[in-house]
């Protein structure tokens, strides 16, 4: 094989957009101090009020273990509140500060002009073609995953 074969395989090219796009956000927000994954913890929670942890992994399709250590960033900057459910002390439900809606609503400009650097070199047509085809393929393959993506409710 080839580097030129290597070049043209779907998951390194894949991983390559993922480095690039990450690149982009992490510049795009670099003045709000905050990470995708924390970006979309943050979505979660709003959009999820009261959702435990377990199930908020299920709808970022994050790793459970992982979660807890960005989840204790966003409490330590008081972006988010955990606090334990009336059945069970131990299952943490976790809630968006008013300080969380606020980062939300301040870096959703960053968000959106990293994503608009990075399909925005295709015209409209295949910028549209490239996330139907990307969103499909992720949905037929999402069982592969290490952290499915599942959609949950909070009861």
């Amino acid at each position: 094989m080839s580097m030129d074969d290597l070049y043209a395989k779907p998951g390194h090219l894949i991983r390559r957009a993922q480095q690039i796009i990450v690149g982009m956000f992490m510049e795009e927000c670099a003045t709000f101090d905050i990470t995708p994954v924390q970006y979309a913890c943050l979505i979660a929670a709003r959009e999820n009020p009261g959702l435990d942890a377990t199930r908020l992994s299920y709808l970022i399709a994050f790793d459970r273990s992982t979660l807890g250590k960005v989840l204790d960033r966003l409490e330590a900057k008081e972006l988010i509140r955990r606090s334990g459910t009336a059945h069970d002390r131990r299952v943490k439900t976790v809630e968006l500060t008013k300080e969380g809606a606020r980062l939300l609503a301040a870096v959703e400009p960053a968000v959106q002009r990293a994503q608009q650097r990075f399909l925005g070199r295709l015209p409209a047509d295949e910028q549209r073609r490239f996330m139907t085809t990307l969103t499909r393929l992720v949905e037929l393959n999402n069982e592969y995953s290490r952290a499915p993506l599942r959609v949950v409710t909070g009861d």
